[in-house]
């Protein structure tokens, strides 16, 4: 058994770092490009010089464009509908596994069925929706579709209904609502769940390009993907510059995954529910 322990160990421990080099190359380079002058970007790709590495490249994206209020867009366009999306999937998730009420399963599978369409089919009906309502060039045409997902839905109305019946029980007879039920007795169980949902709706929305390019004009409605193609230009791309603005923009990101790792973890491996 140890025999054959040991070379398994080994290939394994070997796929694990060998794909954890994959992953992080790209980061690890993005970084040291970052820090060198343009000129070394391409002559020494893979050398690094410790008397030329600057933090110069990071001065220079808040210089060339407001690289700060696309920050700051992104953030209050990603933070809106993060948070209006573990809201709304949570509700919705609860009513279709708890709540009894005609149509229930047949609008439920309506509704999920949503999730076949691809994004870019309803970008024209949505882009004559939003100008209808005067939205266009206006974060809350970004906010008012993005705070709704069949798919978190789908997660939270899966959760909720390996949730014991006896919880909801024990709760009406100590006299308990439905909204007191849901948010005393459903949410807490909830975390890992809602934990997951935010994670990735954060970096679903804070990595969108199509809809920021599409509903928003002005610079001032900018959003960091669309503030990063000012830095690649026609001709001349300074990727030091670029590559800075990459590292900028990945940092929330990072801050996320690290904040609610474990909890997706603990969510994503969850499969037996919560038992009584």
């Amino acid at each position: 058994m140890n025999r054959l322990g040991l070379p398994a160990g080994i290939l394994t421990y070997g796929i694990l770092w060998s794909t954890a080099f994959i992953m992080l190359a790209p980061l690890f380079w993005s970084v040291m490009t970052a820090l060198k002058p343009n000129a070394e970007v391409f002559q020494a790709p893979y050398l690094i010089n410790p008397d030329t590495l600057s933090l110069r490249s990071f001065a220079d994206v808040f210089r060339q464009a407001p690289f700060f209020l696309y920050f700051l867009n992104t953030l209050k366009i990603t933070l809106a509908c993060t948070l209006g999306v573990a809201a709304t999937s949570a509700l919705a998730g609860y009513a279709f596994a708890r709540l009894q009420f005609p149509g229930r399963d047949i609008l439920f599978m309506i509704y999920l069925t949503t999730m076949m369409i691809p994004r870019q089919v309803t970008l024209v009906p949505m882009f004559m929706l939003m100008k209808q309502f005067g939205l266009i060039d206006n974060h809350l045409s970004l906010i008012l579709p993005g705070i709704f997902s069949a798919f978190g839905t789908f997660l939270l109305r899966q959760f909720f209904l390996t949730v014991p019946a006896d919880y909801d029980e024990a709760a009406k007879i100590d006299g308990c609502g439905v909204f007191r039920r849901f948010t005393l007795i459903m949410l807490p169980f909830a975390k890992a769940t809602l934990a997951t949902l935010v994670l990735l709706t954060f970096m679903a929305v804070w990595n969108d390009f199509l809809y920021p390019m599409v509903f928003l004009n002005s610079e001032t409605e900018r959003t960091l993907t669309m503030g990063l193609a000012i830095f690649r230009g026609d001709a001349d791309v300074q990727w030091n510059i670029l590559m800075a603005a990459v590292v900028i923009s990945n940092i929330p990101i990072l801050i996320a995954f690290l904040a609610t790792q474990r909890f997706v973890i603990n969510g994503v491996s969850m499969s037996g529910g919560i038992k009584g």
